[in-house]
């Protein structure tokens, strides 16, 4: 398994390591459920440097990289930041990425690590003036309704001015870092994108806070999906399209990026399936494979499902039939016919990322 640069101080707290798409990564330290509760009340920090970055430097790498994306790069503004997918001729998802625009001839792509070498093919061939940064980034995550107090105690005076989406090039210890406001949880909660040698310093520095404790991927996901975030690889992937993953505020009809026809023809027609989320009343909680049914009649299947700390019940997302796709239907899902909801994100609607 590779080893990301804080996998051995991370190992000195304790905490369990699994290989995640070939990376030694940590699950958790104390225990997912005190972990999750613990970002939802004060702040974590999670080593999220497994994933990939890339920097656009130039007009001509800024346009063809929008060529690629279903948002539209053009109107994305200096410091701030977007969500979109890159796209198959055919219409799949490829990956979905956050595009951050760090300067007016500059931006800088995050993307997830199960599509890396893919991401890193399509886009460092389409100019010179993309680079694939993954290999010298770290990125600590750090979240929680009391990151903003953290990181402006620790001298990131940028936290305490960045908006939701927002970044911000600046210096810490000497090193400078990519800050931006975004996240998976749900979460007040912001992105550092660090040189691996200022990493395991940085992380130290987070950990000597009284607020601050170590996360690992079970709360992650527990936390994503308690407001919905749908998961590359799991929730999406090539087989389905931007209209059935529920991204269609992300698509820029009026920009082209591989596969718009095919889209717009899906668009017009209807009758696709669409992601959609699915509770329980109780702990037990849908499955992903699950297949859903109304009756005897089966209407779809689950993707991610598990108990959600914060609510007290069961939740999922489903790629669900049309006419199944709004709140209010009730279904059973998996072999043992689990009664289900159809129901509105988020699930946890307490949540403080746009604070």
């Amino acid at each position: 398994m590779r080893k990301t640069p804080l996998c051995e101080a991370q190992q000195t707290l304790g905490c369990k390591i699994v290989d995640f798409q070939g990376w030694a990564m940590p699950v958790q330290y104390d225990g997912i459920l005190e972990e999750h509760h613990h970002t939802r009340t004060r702040v974590s920090v999670f080593d999220c440097s497994h994933m990939a970055e890339f920097r656009v430097e130039g007009e001509e790498a800024i346009q063809a990289y929008g060529r690629l994306v279903t948002n539209d790069i053009s109107s994305l503004l200096a410091g701030r930041a977007r969500y979109g997918a890159l796209t198959t001729a055919e219409g799949g998802i490829i990956d979905d990425v956050i595009t951050m625009r760090t300067a007016e001839d500059a931006l800088y792509v995050v993307a997830n690590v199960s599509t890396a070498e893919t991401i890193s093919s399509i886009l460092t061939a389409i100019s010179p003036g993309v680079r694939d940064v993954s290999d010298e980034t770290a990125k600590i995550d750090v979240q929680g309704p009391e990151s903003r107090d953290v990181l402006t105690r620790m001298g990131f005076a940028a936290a305490g001015e960045l908006r939701y989406f927002h970044n911000k090039w600046v210096t810490w210890e000497g090193w400078n870092l990519l800050l931006s406001r975004t996240g998976y949880t749900g979460e007040l909660g912001y992105e550092l994108f660090v040189p691996n040698e200022a990493a395991v310093s940085l992380w130290q520095a987070l950990l000597e806070h009284e607020a601050v404790k170590p996360a690992g991927l079970g709360a992650r996901d527990t936390l994503r999906l308690e407001v919905g975030y749908p998961l590359s690889g799991q929730d999406f992937d090539k087989s389905r399209t931007p209209l059935e993953a529920n991204m269609h505020p992300f698509i820029a009809w009026d920009t082209e990026f591989p596969g718009k026809a095919i889209l717009e023809k899906q668009k017009a027609d209807g009758g696709h399936q669409r992601l959609t989320a699915i509770e329980t009343e109780d702990r037990r909680a849908p499955r992903s494979g699950f297949e859903v049914f109304d009756g005897d009649q089966k209407v779809g299947v689950v993707t991610s499902g598990g108990y959600g700390p914060s609510v007290g019940h069961g939740v999922g997302l489903a790629y669900l039939d049309p006419g199944y796709q709004e709140p209010g239907h009730d279904l059973t899902a998996g072999p043992r016919q689990l009664s289900i909801k159809t129901v509105q994100l988020p699930f946890y609607k307490k949540g403080t990322a746009r604070k």
